[in-house]
């Protein structure tokens, strides 16, 4: 079992990532809540298998950016009845050694109430959100409430992104920035975009800021190419695919294992 979570008013998600970071690559996986029965066991099984933090996709029904595998994982995990009190609750039962990272959709925080949420994802051992469709011009009151209860918020870069507003996206994210590897939406993909190479190549030229690539990282082969010029990254879809598929907690969690090791070899061998 995986150990107690650093308590909040200590703890700085910034901080403990860059930390790893000097230490390898970072991969955060991606689960989404309630996609299985036993979905705090696949959280506790990619910890074993070497994640540096975990995201918990909090189900919306109505969402931006993701794509067919993660809005399939949506729908099980709301057809089981899965809601964001739930998520939060279920999350409370255990701690886990890493920290997790809510995203999920702004409307189910709005609805939620802010404080309330902030509080709650903190007493579930929460130390972030990603709220994909919230702009920084209008995430005031989300940002207020966050920071009371030292939550940060974790802003996305896109390959489009002009250098003006780049700059901007560094300076207020909280965490890391989220580097999205190509447009459109979420998925597993054969390759990871050139885009993805040259827009944290543009970020780590402005921040000390971990930045961590997202957007069809599948295998080891994808998370190695994506992480050269990044400090990590994040593997959602092929891992939700393996799940939904039928694959069983440790089968899921081997893809984890298998992008760690993969990660590690090329960083031990300074091929990253």
């Amino acid at each position: 079992m995986t150990t107690a979570s650093v308590a909040a008013p200590e703890r700085s998600l910034q901080s403990y990532l860059t930390e790893r970071a000097g230490r390898g690559k970072l991969l955060m996986p991606y689960v989404t809540a309630g996609v299985t029965p036993d979905w705090l066991e696949l959280v506790d099984a990619v910890i074993d298998a070497g994640a540096d933090a975990v995201e918990i996709g909090i189900p919306f029904s109505d969402p931006a950016i993701d794509g067919t595998t993660i809005q399939e994982a949506t729908v099980v995990a709301l057809e089981a009845g899965m809601t964001p009190a739930a998520a939060l609750q279920q999350l409370k039962s255990r701690r886990f050694g890493v920290p997790l990272i809510a995203m999920t959709h702004y409307n189910l925080v709005y609805r939620y109430g802010h404080e309330r949420f902030a509080a709650d994802l903190v007493a579930a051992g929460g130390w972030a959100t990603i709220l994909p469709d919230l702009p920084f011009e209008h995430a005031g009151e989300w940002i207020a409430a966050a920071d009371a209860e030292g939550i940060e918020n974790v802003l996305l870069a896109a390959p489009v992104t002009s250098d003006e507003r780049l700059a901007m996206v560094v300076e207020k994210t909280g965490g890391f920035v989220y580097v999205v590897s190509t447009m459109g939406t979420t998925g597993a993909r054969a390759g990871v975009d050139s885009a993805a190479t040259v827009l944290a190549r543009r970020v780590k030229s402005i921040t000390d800021k971990p930045a961590v690539v997202g957007f069809g990282i599948s295998s080891a082969e994808t998370a190695v190419t994506a992480a050269r010029e990044a400090d990590g990254v994040i593997v959602a879809s092929a891992l939700m695919r393996r799940v939904l598929d039928g694959a069983t907690v440790e089968d899921a969690a081997q893809l984890v294992a298998e992008i760690r090791a993969g990660l590690d070899a090329a960083y031990a061998t300074q091929d990253l």
